[in-house]
């Protein structure tokens, strides 16, 4: 664990203030104040934080340093450890220190001479990091959002707009938090406090290549280097496992981690005794094909209702990506054997083209690329806005239309549960007089639209990185894997397989309708065929199976509904057409339904948030 907490006051503060600060954060997390080192300045600089993290102090200065940094050629000294690394950034280069450091990181820098606190997380945000301005011109920051929310300057409640975009994300994305007033660092951000005055910034962006290039063989080979780097860059020292979902990521991750170990790798698989959810055939594929040492797993409805109270405590706020039951059981499984560290395959989607959207929203972006006239004079009056449309065979052409006029990336949200029933059936009106439901349209268009790229593939890559991996897969995994006390890691993420990433072109990763096609195309005769040609799946839960038919399940999730239903927050109305959708409808939709509000109502319940 690298839990860890500070907070920086111009006021004077009594020793006895500081330690019962200390000892309220340190509480919510159920921590032995005694295990936290303690690093205290007269200047009103405070950090806390556990074994792992690094921590140096000088002249007035303090830093904190988390994760796997590694550091740019010169930028550290041999004798010194990475937090006296990050003090003699901070001096020669000031804000600019993040771009002298790769790798997994969170950092935090309290300089007393000139009242400022500095903050940076790594550029994939595998790390997280939350913060608030207090009362005092100061500042409070913490890997977990919680823990700044229960700074005795801070203390925040539950904010309605992080529970709005909680229920249409099935996260709270950066850069707000569940939490008034407390907000998270976005991937490859700064934050600067400097007396009461804030500012934010980018220290790093993913460059994106929109050209076409004839390169492919090099590239290639370049690429499968960079693969095994990656691999053996995760794995360090370490005995590692490794999770094995069966796609070409995790089993990638295990072909090459086996080649470079030398021995076969120990992987992980979760499998389901359910219709359209077991994976395991691909797994087992992949570990035949690399000769793995491979462990399997089948989750029943009892591990799901065992997991959702710990889902609860573990995470800073309510998260709702069912697969973290797949995960924790992956990391349980590869703890009790005796590993401390899990490498995941995590990425590859989200960097090189691999979700389904993307081909999709290439058919809509067509229709933009034709002449206004063609669009507006022919095909649109076709389409339904003309009188003869009645006519015609029209409705699939509709409902074609009136999705490619939603620009991207609003489009992609077309479908989202929010938008099925006026926000006044789903929502109580003092709820929603509280709430801004523009607001989730606004965090999709800001990293969409500071892409540094015009394509719209790319740019919806760049969108994917912030909220499929920063917002919820890496959140999903760290999370899960550290519950059960271990570490991952991810080797499709280091810094030069993103660089490259960028430099392959939009018609590479996308060519027409198949995904990943540079990707594949350069693993085609590593990987089976057969893995390189499934469809993407991962760890999904049957939830909404089980719960029809498990009864300690279906209660507990009755009970939490109930809770819920008193909160006043959701007409319950709306509650019960989802419950009754559930048993006679579509029991996986609706089942995702009903486990993103039990999820809310046990976090809130863990967190000591009452009715």
């Amino acid at each position: 664990m690298q839990d860890f907490c500070g907070w920086f006051t111009p006021a004077a503060q009594a020793e006895s203030a500081v330690q019962d600060t200390l000892d309220r954060l340190l509480a919510v997390r159920g921590a032995n104040p005694a295990l936290a080192q303690i690093v205290k300045h007269a200047n009103g600089a405070v950090v806390a934080t556990g074994i792992n993290a690094s921590l140096a102090q000088q002249n007035g200065v303090l830093a904190l340093i988390v994760g796997r940094p590694e550091f740019a050629s010169g930028s550290r000294q041999a004798h010194e450890n990475s937090a006296q690394s990050v003090l003699r950034l901070w001096r020669n280069h000031g804000r600019e220190l993040p771009q002298h450091i790769h790798g997994n990181f969170a950092l935090a820098v309290i300089d007393t001479r000139t009242q400022t606190t500095f903050l940076a997380i790594d550029r994939v945000g595998i790390q997280t990091l939350a913060f608030a301005p207090t009362a005092e011109q100061g500042l409070a920051f913490s890997n977990r959002a919680d823990v700044v929310a229960a700074h005795p300057a801070v203390a925040a409640a539950i904010d309605p707009q992080g529970i709005f975009n909680y229920l249409y994300f099935f996260v709270v994305p950066a850069p707000g938090t569940i939490f008034q007033g407390v907000s998270k660092l976005l991937p490859g951000e700064w934050v600067c406090a400097t007396a009461g005055k804030l500012e934010r910034g980018f220290y790093w962006q993913l460059q994106y290549r929109d050209a076409p290039r004839d390169d492919f063989k090099q590239q290639s080979a370049r690429f499968k280097q960079l693969l095994r780097d990656g691999v053996a860059q995760a794995k360090g020292n370490d005995e590692t496992a490794a999770f094995l979902s069966g796609g070409t990521d995790s089993s990638t991750v295990a072909g090459l981690l086996t080649e470079i170990q030398g021995k076969p790798a120990r992987t992980y698989s979760i499998g389901f005794a359910a219709d359209g959810f077991d994976e395991m055939e691909y797994a087992r594929l992949a570990a035949r094909h690399f000769g793995l040492d491979a462990q399997e797993y089948y989750l029943t409805p009892d591990d799901v209702l065992a997991a959702i109270p710990l889902i609860a405590k573990q995470y800073d706020e309510p998260f709702a990506n069912e697969s973290a039951v797949s995960a924790y059981f992956c990391a349980k499984l590869a703890k009790a054997d005796g590993y401390s560290v899990m490498l995941g395959g995590d990425g590859g989607d989200e960097i090189f083209g691999g979700n389904e959207r993307y081909a999709k929203q290439r058919i809509f972006e067509h229709y933009h690329a034709l002449p206004a006239l063609l669009r507006e004079g022919l095909i649109e009056p076709i389409a339904g806005l003309s009188g003869m449309a009645r006519f015609l065979p029209t409705r699939k052409l509709q409902s074609y239309v009136r999705q490619a006029r939603i620009p991207l990336p609003e489009r992609m949200e077309s479908y989202n549960a929010i938008y099925r029933q006026p926000l006044a059936e789903m929502f109580k009106p003092d709820f929603l007089t509280t709430i801004n439901p523009g607001i989730p349209a606004l965090l999709l268009k800001e990293p969409y639209e500071r892409a540094a790229t015009t394509h719209f593939i790319n740019k919806m890559l760049h969108l994917d990185i912030k909220f499929t991996l920063a917002d919820n897969d890496l959140r999903k995994v760290t999370g899960m894997v550290e519950a059960a006390g271990m570490e991952v890691r991810y080797p499709l993420l280091s810094d030069a397989l993103m660089d490259f990433s960028g430099e392959v072109p939009p018609d590479w990763k996308v060519k027409g309708q198949y995904l990943r096609w540079f990707f594949k195309r350069a693993l085609t005769g590593y990987l089976p065929d057969a893995i390189i040609k499934k469809e993407k799946h991962g760890f999904g839960l049957p939830f909404g199976l089980w719960l029809r038919e498990h009864a300690p399940l279906r209660e507990r999730v009755a009970d939490r509904l109930a809770d819920f239903s008193r909160r006043g927050w959701l007409q319950p109305e709306h509650i019960e057409r989802i419950r009754h959708a559930h048993q006679t409808e579509h029991a996986t939709y609706f089942g995702r339904m009903l486990w993103l509000l039990v999820t809310l109502e046990e976090w809130l319940e863990a967190h000591g948030q009452s009715r």
